[in-house]
This record gives C-alpha cells, structure tokens and sequence, in this order.
C-alpha cells in the first residue's frame, strides 16, 4: 500500500489519540485483505514481562477504529466504539500485533448507504493479536461513525 497513507493514518492515531504516541503504535501495513497495527512490548509490559491487557485491548481497538476510518474515507466523520468483546487466550511475549481484515464488500456497502443516508452507521469488526504465529487474542468491536 501508500507508504504515504500508512505514514498519514499512522500521524493522525498520533494527533487525535495521544495514548497512541505512549504505546508506540505504528501502522505496519494496509492492503486488499487487512491493516496492521503494531507496539514494541517495552512500553506496554505488565508485572510479569509480558503484554499488558489495557495495552492489548487499546491496540486492537485501535486497530478497528483506523480500519474504520481508512474504509470511510470521510474525515469529518467521528468514529466511535459502541461496544466490544475481548478474549484473552495466551500471554504476548513479544511485539504486539494487531490484524484486522477488511471487512466484506457487503457490510461495507450497506455501512456506506446508511451513513451517507442518516449520518450514522455501525459496523461490527474483528481483530486478532498474533505473536510468534499463534492468535494471542480475539476482540470484536461495534463501531459507529458519526456525521
């Protein structure tokens, strides 16, 4: 993808959400089939060294949030969380790394017409956290963008 539209989406989650600049968060890519956000573990580390849950749970918010936000293409629109779903399955030793896929062309086309009829459109996302190739956590998030 754009180096230049990751670099601006990654200045924007900087600007508008300064916890991001804490964590380290930065967009590592964003192509057809997802984006992916990732923190250095050192700055997001609990007690026992590993991935701090308030940091994996910011994370992959974040990472609907801007999956949102680059799918709209509207940046006058707020994005918000409505509600999300979090399940933690094994510690993250390591980089934290958040995918999530695009969503499918149906939901996003229904998401767009309800937007640009209404003002607002909700749109469920799932994210998972991968480290050393195993899923480390599941979240699933309903967003709702805003006019």
């Amino acid at each position: 993808m754009n180096e230049d539209l990751l670099r601006d989406t990654e200045r924007f989650l900087h600007e508008q959400i300064p916890l991001t600049r804490a964590m380290g968060v930065c967009v590592e890519s964003y192509d057809d089939s997802q984006l992916v956000l990732t923190a250095p573990l050192e700055p997001n580390h609990n007690h026992l060294g590993t991935a701090f849950g308030g940091s994996l749970s910011a994370l992959t918010t974040l990472a609907g949030y801007a999956m949102l936000w680059l799918q709209l293409g509207d940046r006058n629109a707020h994005i918000v969380i409505r509600e999300s779903t979090l399940r933690y399955k094994r510690p993250v030793q390591g980089t934290l790394r958040a995918v999530c896929p695009r969503p499918d062309v149906a939901s996003m086309t229904a998401f767009r017409a309800a937007f640009e009829a209404t003002g607002k459109a909700h749109l469920k996302l799932q994210v998972q956290v991968i480290h050393a190739e195993q899923v480390c956590m599941l979240f699933e998030g309903d967003f709702v963008a805003l006019r």
